[in-house]
């Protein structure tokens, strides 16, 4: 980057010299530099499984409806759209200077392709499940319709009818997530698995793909037929893996990132003293959690389950592990979506001690103590933060006949290892709201979501999130029935719910446009830099 700046400033000098008005900063890319905790599985829209994803695919593609630099809903590839009066038909109309990367028209075909191809059983989407409240999408995606079956329909090409089961109050922000991102079809047809390849991606965001060198860096560069290129600040982004925080912290320092999206939280008292307010850390919707082996053997055991999770000191890994700049969690929903009340584990009122004392006892009645102890792995991925807190309840756990042991692998290899539903027992996991509902916490634990870690399967939660489906167009019915299903998978322990996610961002003062809010949502194309 330095290079070129200075071959930028070099011509630019000899332009002035020679009796021309122009200056450097005329010639000189606007360079952002933009670090992340992990480095993406892909850019494939219908195989995302990540928020390093999310990150990405936001300034390479729009759907439908996107987000502004505060997470509110804005036009995105449509301009506007209605909904039928029983909301269930949702019309977009798409903008008529849409257009790909390659220049050919963004179409309501490309939706339907997309979304055909999302519910496709062979693409193996994690995220098929989300569509599940679009018409016969299940069905489809289970091999018991046809793709044209699905309530997706394009009326030309610049009108798109899409119709739901039930009427579903979260379906408009649901539109803002990546998987459902049109892809171009020519493109993909032509290309197969290489379509996602660098200088052969064809997208339809704010950004192209340039470049990709793993664990190194992936390069973005301005789209210029994008609709809102005029706007664009930024000529280039580079995202930056870096899962070492410490590391991350030097490189920001010495001018190498101009933002990162986590913090050493072991060191948080020093980075706030030295970095001011450019240290960000405020809460926003997320969970931070384990995923337990529900079938496998003892696991499968809700009792054995509930010792672990009850024996667990929350409030010591808020305050002592993450320096308070978490919060102690007892349910999947966190607090803040309107109109919800978290089910929370019924333990949650106790004192540690009473809670130490009931686990001690489930776990001698099962068979366990420290003279016959239960082994039990948790699998982590890389960050001093997920160490330091696995290393906690390692030694919390210990006294009570519990012996663990620790597996730390690269954020890419642990959560392929979990979506390939690995022999595991305990591992960690997060879920950061793909939309303001609490059905986004709820709806990863169902028995056929792709990011149902734990493979835990309830007829009754199934029953309860089925019956707030139902009840679409009665929210405060809706949110009764989510609460009575949170209640049965905590009861279950269908996952360990620990800690609920405050944002960690460290922002240099060069960058505009940052916004903070409760989705951690920053796209590029709204930000600026001096």
């Amino acid at each position: 980057m330095l290079k070129n700046m200075l071959k930028a400033t070099v011509f630019a000098t000899t332009f002035a010299l020679a009796g021309g008005a122009f200056h450097a900063a005329a010639y000189a890319e606007v360079v952002y530099n933009r670090g992340s905790a992990a480095e993406p599985e892909t850019v494939d829209p219908h195989k995302t499984s990540t928020v390093y994803e999310a990150h990405v695919l936001r300034d390479l593609f729009e759907g439908l409806v996107m987000q502004d630099a505060k997470a509110g809903l804005i036009p995105g590839a449509a301009e506007s759209w209605t909904v039928s009066d029983d909301g269930k038909t949702y019309t977009f109309k798409l903008r008529k200077d849409g257009v790909w990367s390659d220049g050919t028209p963004v179409t309501s075909e490309d939706f339907v392709y997309a979304f055909h191809r999302l519910e496709d059983p062979k693409t193996g989407a994690e995220y098929a499940s989300m569509l599940y409240p679009v018409a016969n999408a299940e069905e489809v995606n289970k091999g018991k319709a046809k793709p044209e079956e699905m309530g997706v329909k394009a009326i030309d090409a610049n009108t798109l009818q899409i119709t739901l089961k039930a009427p579903t109050p979260y379906f408009l922000e649901m539109l803002t997530h990546q998987a459902t991102y049109p892809i171009n079809k020519a493109s993909f047809e032509k290309l197969g698995a290489e379509w996602v390849k660098p200088g052969k991606l064809v997208s339809n965001g704010a950004y192209t793909l340039a470049e990709w060198v793993p664990n190194d860096h992936i390069k973005m560069v301005k789209n210029p037929k994008f609709h809102d290129a005029a706007s664009v600040k930024i000529d280039v982004v580079n995202f930056i893996p870096t899962e070492d925080r410490s590391s991350a912290m030097k490189r920001f320092e010495a001018g190498e990132m101009d933002s990162y999206d986590d913090l050493p939280t072991e060191q948080l008292p020093d980075l706030k003293a030295k970095f001011g307010d450019q240290i960000r850390v405020a809460p926003y919707l997320g969970t931070y959690y384990y995923a337990i082996k529900t079938d496998k053997k003892p696991w499968d055991n809700p009792e054995l389950r509930n010792a672990i999770s009850m024996a667990i000191d929350r409030d010591f890994l808020a305050e002592k592990v993450w320096n308070n700049s978490m919060f102690p969690g007892y349910s999947m929903v966190p607090p803040g979506i309107k109109g919800y009340t978290p089910a929370m584990a019924k333990f949650a009122e106790m004192s540690q001690i009473d809670r130490e004392d009931a686990a001690k006892k489930i776990l001698e009645k099962l068979g366990y103590s420290p003279s016959n102890p239960l082994k039990m792995e948790i699998r982590y991925n890389t960050s001093e933060n997920h160490k330091n807190t696995a290393v906690a309840i390692q030694e919390q756990l210990k006294p009570l006949g519990v012996e663990v042991t620790l597996l730390n692998t690269d954020t890419k290899t642990h959560y392929a290892f979990l979506q390939e539903k690995g022999n595991y027992d305990v591992a960690r996991a997060a879920w950061i709201a793909d939309y303001q509902d609490p059905e986004t916490f709820l709806g990863i634990t169902r028995k056929d979501s792709g990011n149902n870690y734990s493979s835990y399967n309830s007829p009754k939660f199934e029953d309860a999130m089925n019956k707030a489906a139902a009840d679409g167009g009665k929210p405060e019915l809706r949110m009764k029935d989510l609460a009575e299903a949170e209640r049965i998978m905590i009861d279950d322990v269908g996952q360990i719910p620990l800690l609920y996610y405050s944002f960690h961002n460290i922002v240099s003062p060069k960058l505009h446009g940052f916004e903070d809010n409760v989705m951690d949502v920053h796209p590029s194309r709204f930000i600026s830099k001096d």
